[in-house]
């Protein structure tokens, strides 16, 4: 069975200040969720129920503070490819019970032999608080369905890329000023759209870099006006690789494993971009940079037990950075940022 990437962007922080942790299983997806702003107390694991879903989920965050999942569904049939659907629920508040999960269809509809060859969904919340979903389908093509304002679903649409079938997941990210930009590896470059109005059309870009990059590694973070860097994990050496449009791709070192987590905040007054990631030897590794000077540096730190998955970076209700991790054992393992100058992380918590 081939496994499938691990998920990243599962730590949350809810309109409360709280901070939700989400993690997919057998069965569904368990959370646990801080008992008040800041911790250190956590409710949880709860599972939240789902037959047939794979044990992977894309998640979205609305400016209302909805937390929108979404997942791919496999129903076996006799005699026959697995029926398989996307479906998507959503959490109104923090702590709150998870809505029902609700089937958005196959971009193949009754094709159940291509429908059963989707690739992974990525999701956002457009500057409408819509959704927008995006998948790799069985031709090697983009399927995209989107929200209306009402929160009507509008049919499957999609775009050709053209001369590179598309051969990783989607990775969807949304800049300051509510543009799409869509990543997509192909082999040996990467497949760019972006979107401007949520009812406008895809266009392709025409800056896509010759490079190879490990599938469902890809990841964003807003790093200036208007500018997204993109982060993956070269698919020959493991490392890491930064990139923004109309410049090169730049080695960060850190080999590893899965897709890094990234986050934007201040340090002792300096903007700076954290990155985390899970290393060959499976401990967590976390380093730091001044934003958008990758040309500075940095230096990994392994911290920690060994983990499964990725990791996950969010700042808490008090500011403060938060590092989680899976553990082995299949508890949450959550590090926050001491009281005190610098990025120093307390020890290891398990959940």
């Amino acid at each position: 069975m081939t496994t499938l990437p691990a998920t990243t962007g599962w730590l949350l922080r809810g309109k409360d200040g709280r901070l939700t942790a989400y993690a997919p299983t057998a069965g569904g997806v368990l959370r646990w969720t801080e008992q008040r702003v800041g911790g250190p107390d956590w409710t949880g694991p709860e599972l939240l129920a789902a037959e047939g879903l794979l044990p992977h989920v894309a998640i979205a965050r609305s400016e209302a503070g909805f937390v929108h999942l979404l997942a791919v569904r496999k129903r076996p049939r006799a005699g026959g490819p697995d029926d398989t659907d996307l479906v998507h629920a959503v959490q109104f508040q923090t702590g709150r019970p998870l809505r029902d999960w609700f089937s958005l269809g196959n971009p193949h509809g009754k094709d159940m032999e291509k429908g059963a060859a989707i690739g992974l969904p990525s999701l956002i919340v457009d500057d409408t608080d819509s959704l927008q979903l995006f998948v790799r389908n069985a031709n090697g093509g983009l399927s995209v369905k989107r929200q209306t304002v009402s929160g009507r679903w509008k049919a499957w649409g999609g775009a050709n890329p053209k001369g590179k079938p598309l051969t990783g997941e989607t990775a969807a990210s949304l800049t300051d000023d509510g543009l799409v930009d869509l990543l997509v590896p192909a082999d040996g470059s990467l497949v760019r759209w972006f979107r401007g109005k949520s009812d406008s059309g895809l266009v392709r870009s025409d800056d896509e870099p010759a490079v190879r990059v490990e599938s469902g590694t890809l990841i964003a973070e807003r790093t200036g006006p208007g500018r997204l860097t993109h982060f993956w994990r070269d698919a020959d050496d493991g490392g890491v690789r930064a990139w923004r449009p109309g410049k090169e791709p730049v080695p960060l070192g850190g080999r590893g494993v899965g897709p890094p987590a990234a986050l934007r905040t201040s340090v002792d007054g300096h903007d700076c971009v954290i990155l985390a990631q899970c290393g060959t030897d499976g401990r967590t590794g976390i380093a730091a940079y001044p934003t958008e000077d990758e040309a500075a540096g940095l230096n990994w730190t392994r911290i920690g037990d060994r983990c499964v998955g990725a990791p996950a970076l969010a700042l808490d209700g008090t500011g403060r950075v938060v590092l989680a991790a899976m553990g082995e054992d299949g508890a949450l393992r959550v590090a926050r940022q001491k009281a005190e100058p610098g990025l120093a992380l307390e020890a290891w918590t398990r959940i």
